[in-house]
């Protein structure tokens, strides 16, 4: 089907370009979403005479979008989730979870703006892209953590991982100078008999 874009889609084109695209993609997606008209006679014309006005909208938008995305660009969000000793959490982060966790910084994003580009399953700081306009993204940083002190932990640089191993190997550590303690206490026992 050949379709008219009334803005920028991403990986399709820019807006006031025909394009040929599946039926199912313009039925279900750019035509409901108003983001294309069918290419016919009427609506190219109906375009061509909307077109600056179009325009213009687009520019307003893309100014605010702007505004948004500096303010938000390289921002680090927490997110508290429950996880295996390993780091593994029992389930994922959603599109909502990181939504929620903006709003509750004060900044308001859509979780149809949040791109993860995979899903979201482990302890640790993920890079997480958000679209504010079809032009403009920002990139903030998600900090996924147990609790508010293992957060602040991974935002200075260490991993949950790398402090598990630590404390395993102190605790081995311990354990093999108590038994060197106890092996030394009994070489004294039978010295003295």
């Amino acid at each position: 089907m050949q379709v008219i874009l009334l803005e920028r889609v991403a990986k399709l084109g820019q807006m006031g370009e025909v394009v040929k695209v599946k039926d199912g993609y313009a039925r279900n997606f750019l035509l409901p979403q108003g983001k294309a008209l069918r290419a016919s006679d009427a609506n190219i014309k109906s375009f061509e005479s909307r077109k600056a006005q179009l325009q213009a909208q687009n520019l307003e938008t893309r100014k605010e979008a702007d505004s948004v995305a500096a303010k938000l660009d390289g921002q680090a969000f927490v997110v508290i989730r429950s996880a295996s000793d390993a780091g593994a959490l029992y389930g994922s982060v959603t599109t909502r979870d990181v939504a929620d966790a903006a709003a509750a910084a004060g900044y308001e994003i859509d979780r149809k703006q949040i791109v993860l580009t995979r899903p979201i399953k482990e302890l640790g700081l993920h890079g997480v892209e958000v679209v504010l306009h079809p032009e403009v993204s920002a990139a903030i940083t998600l900090n996924v953590a147990r609790s508010s002190e293992e957060a602040e932990l991974q935002a200075s640089g260490k991993s949950i991982q790398d402090l598990a191993a630590e404390e395993q190997a102190a605790a081995d550590f311990e354990i093999a100078e108590l038994f060197d303690d106890i092996g030394g206490a009994t070489q004294d026992e039978g010295a003295e008999e």
